[in-house]
């Protein structure tokens, strides 16, 4: 990683994260892995879950070795146990729960009328059912410690993209679900976000290829600008929606998309 995307060769770093306690998937690539390595940076002992075990394994010795503290599970997002017991695995090792990241996330595009049931019903799985399950295995012990929910949506959660219904349905439900949740709990105490990138130069990526016959003026629509930004860039976001300086912050959708979806 290039020095000036590395959180831990910031000395400048604000520590906001002391004594914090971060649940992250998603962890193994991408976002999810740049966002564990910028609340381990600030301070946070991170426990880093993907469905990928051995990445975030990969994560944690990463975070390890540059003086921060992790663990790593393996975990499906779309299997309710398997959430609840993550949330318990937290709570047991380290001793409560300060923010959970809900990051875990795919997609894809495809003609509306060539799209598959199998998919369709993943996209909802993995970026919506899988949040809800995680938060309600979290928030109870996020009411404990005044703790909050940052959940990783998209421009696709606030705006409709050619050639991406059911990426769009999923993000839609995941926006729709952080307003819900966060008037819900609002006077509990704890607070839920959400992020929404545009482009991010990630794996992810690759799943959106047009599909074959799309027209390229139609996708055009879904961007103001061609360049992509780097996972540490919504990293950043994602520390601060979490962290206590953003204690006013609740039932927010922050979009961070180079102005795509400016009215």
């Amino acid at each position: 990683m290039p020095e000036h995307l590395d959180p831990f060769a910031d000395q400048t770093l604000a520590h906001r994260y002391d004594g914090k306690i971060a649940l992250v998937t998603g962890a193994a690539s991408g976002i999810g892995r740049a966002s564990a390595e910028r609340l381990a940076a600030e301070g946070a002992t991170v426990w880093c879950a993907d469905i990928n075990g051995e990445g975030a394994a990969e994560t944690a010795a990463t975070i390890h070795g540059k003086g921060g503290t992790a663990r790593a599970d393996s975990i499906d997002v779309t299997d309710p146990e398997a959430c609840q017991a993550v949330v318990a695995g937290v709570v047991e090792a380290f001793g409560g729960l300060d923010v959970l990241c809900n990051i875990a996330g795919i997609g894809g595009s495809a003609h509306t009328t060539d799209e598959s049931i199998g998919r369709f019903n993943a996209m909802l799985a993995v970026n919506a059912a899988g949040p809800f399950y995680l938060s309600q295995a979290a928030i109870p012990h996020l009411i404990e410690r005044r703790g909050n929910i940052v959940n990783l949506a998209s421009t696709a959660g606030v705006i409709g993209q050619a050639y991406c219904a059911a990426y769009c349905a999923s993000k839609h439900a995941l926006v729709g679900m952080t307003k819900a949740m966060a008037i819900e709990y609002g006077r509990k105490g704890i607070r839920i976000n959400a992020v929404c990138p545009g482009g991010v130069n990630t794996n992810i990526i690759g799943a959106f290829q047009p599909p074959e016959g799309a027209s390229m003026s139609l996708i055009g629509r879904s961007y103001l600008t061609i360049e992509m930004q780097e996972p540490e860039s919504v990293a950043a976001m994602v520390a601060y929606v979490g962290s206590d300086e953003a204690y006013y912050v609740n039932g927010a959708i922050f979009s961070i998309d180079a102005g795509t979806t400016t009215g």
